[in-house]
């Protein structure tokens, strides 16, 4: 599945190097397509100060 900018996403796996646990919910702000595919997404917390910026490939998000 293909995902846009802005869209929800959440985290199919732990990812220990940014402290985000998979189900952690994200929105994509980025998408890159060269040399492949992979997203920029922002993880923030209930306050919407951010946790992590990171690039994940399609196979490390899922649908929100």
């Amino acid at each position: 599945m293909e995902f846009d900018e802005l869209d929800v996403v959440a985290l199919a796996a732990d990812l220990p190097a940014e402290g985000l646990k998979a189900g952690a919910v994200g929105t994509i702000v980025d998408i890159f397509r060269d040399p492949e595919l992979a997203y920029e997404v922002e993880f923030t917390d209930d306050d919407g100060a951010t946790l992590s910026l990171t690039t994940l490939t399609p196979e490390q998000v899922r649908p929100a």
